[in-house]
């Protein structure tokens, strides 16, 4: 063979092996969460990684910063930009602060999505709900009703006066009460998501309503303050406490009776999907626009809005057949 020819061929095996190379290349998507070492984030991480298993091809970064700041998190992204990731997909400690090392993040062809907590629209291509607001709203009262079939009084211990979301699930709670028979809200009171209030604010309600059923605590503060109080005041069996918690810190009134169920959107759900959202963008299976649909693995497809926002699925809920394998976890 000339030299010539070697040379060529040499060229043409190079030229081959590297693009064998490009195409083994695996997608990097960077799951940025609000801090490093959280529980729910650490669930969702898991998920994240379910999903690249699922995938193949995909490689999951999993990274924030050590305290829940907006400037933590900047940084952790600037160095993502400069990793050269394929997508990022974070949970912000700021709807406004992330936007513009977002914005150079997609001018630099990096795929991005909010979750969990979002960004404003300009700073990512979707953003994905753990759930809908009309969906937590009748989950909450459907998770007391469940246990009364011939109805009941009810009452609602929420966080603070001015709680964006928690007056959003409430007036979505009242707006699907005609669906469930015989339940009868009998007063709304505030615990401002303190664990000593919530206690006596929790009390109040047993005391003022004494054919009191249960308590719907759409807080994670409230919920745990509800149960010790129905159950220093030995009323477990007689008033069921639900509404929205964490499993770890739920466990205990699962178990004593104090809580017969109770929902929070699952983190390992959350982070599958994210990935899977991700993924589908980045390597151009999906396009992010108003009403599409993009596929989400196992929970279905995600439907977005005219914001290009779309929610999972409904809460989760955990009871007595399923507290152990979560309670450990967030």
């Amino acid at each position: 063979m000339s030299i010539l020819k070697k040379a060529l061929t040499s060229v043409a095996v190079a030229a081959m092996f590297t693009a064998s190379a490009a195409q083994a290349e695996d997608t990097r998507i960077a799951l940025v969460v609000k801090a490093l070492g959280i529980g729910f984030f650490e669930a969702a991480a898991k998920g994240a990684e379910e999903a690249a298993a699922e995938l193949g091809d995909v490689e999951i970064i999993y990274t924030g910063p050590t305290d829940t700041t907006a400037e933590g998190q900047i940084e952790v992204i600037n160095a993502l930009i400069a990793q050269q990731v394929d997508a990022i997909a974070v949970s912000s400690n700021d709807t406004d602060a992330l936007v513009p090392v977002l914005k150079k993040a997609m001018q630099r062809g990096i795929t991005v999505i909010s979750w969990d907590s979002g960004v404003a629209p300009e700073g990512r291509e979707l953003h994905l709900n753990p759930s809908s607001n009309p969906l937590i709203g009748n989950m909450i009262v459907k998770l007391a009703a469940d246990h009364l079939p011939d109805g009941g009084d009810v009452a609602v211990l929420s966080a603070t006066t001015t709680s964006t979301n928690q007056n959003i699930w409430i007036e979505e709670m009242n707006k699907v009460l005609p669906n469930y028979e015989g339940i009868n809200v009998v007063g709304t009171v505030y615990g401002d998501d303190l664990a000593d209030k919530s206690y006596r604010e929790a009390n109040g309600l047993m005391q003022t309503y004494p054919d009191l059923k249960a308590i719907i605590a759409p807080t994670s503060v409230g919920i745990v303050a509800a149960a010790q109080a129905v159950a220093d005041a030995g009323k477990i069996g007689e008033v069921n406490v639900t509404g929205l918690g964490l499993p770890s810190e739920m466990a205990g009134a699962i178990e004593s009776g104090a809580s017969k169920s109770f929902a929070i959107w699952n983190p390992i759900d959350l982070g599958y999907s994210a990935t899977m959202l991700a993924y589908n963008l980045a390597t151009d299976k999906a396009e992010a626009a108003p009403n599409a649909e993009i596929p989400m693995g196992r929970m279905g497809t995600l439907t977005l809005d005219e914001n290009n926002e779309g929610a999972m699925a409904d809460p989760f809920v955990y009871d007595a057949s399923n507290i152990a394998d979560f309670k450990d976890i967030f």
